[in-house]
């Protein structure tokens, strides 16, 4: 095997392993949704569920899915993990609602409300999915220096300040 293989082998490895978290999340996501919506609109109902499932998710996702056990940078990965978050619930609940509103309902409006919700609502955490895994990949677990160039160019500024 040569080193161009490697780095594949792990990054299949990495998907799998958040994929596997990501159903946790999703399955959290998919039942809680159910039974806000018994209190709540729709779209809220799917913040809601979603919100519990970004709770929930964050250690197994960095113990598991991204093996960032030892980076000592745990809380500046919530911090990203809740951007990362904030993002992918926006496009679940944009695609959601929108595949609610344009495919579900005029094209499947002989199937009930509630097939018709939660289909839109899979639809909306799939694209959540690609958004949270790429986000989490490439910017939550992943040192990109950004936060030590803001620390360092800080402490230049208190040095010249005295």
């Amino acid at each position: 095997m040569n080193a161009i293989e490697q780095p594949k082998s792990t990054s299949y490895k990495s998907f799998f392993s958040f994929f596997l978290t990501a159903l946790f999340g999703a399955s959290v996501n998919f039942f809680s949704q159910i039974l806000y919506r018994k209190y709540f609109d729709y779209s809220n109902s799917v913040l809601l569920g979603y919100l519990t499932a970004t709770v929930v998710s964050f250690l197994p996702t960095k113990l598991f899915a991204f093996s960032a056990q030892q980076t000592g940078n745990t809380g500046r990965e919530m911090v990203k993990f809740v951007i990362i978050a904030l993002v992918a619930w926006g496009v679940q609940v944009g695609v959601a609602v929108t595949t609610l509103e344009w495919i579900a309902n005029p094209y499947f409006s002989n199937v009930s409300e509630f097939w018709r919700e939660k289909g839109s609502h899979v639809v909306g955490m799939g694209f959540s999915f690609l958004a949270n895994y790429f986000g989490h990949k490439l910017l939550t677990f992943r040192t990109t220096g950004v936060y030590d160039r803001i620390r360092s160019r800080s402490s230049r500024e208190q040095q010249e300040q005295l």
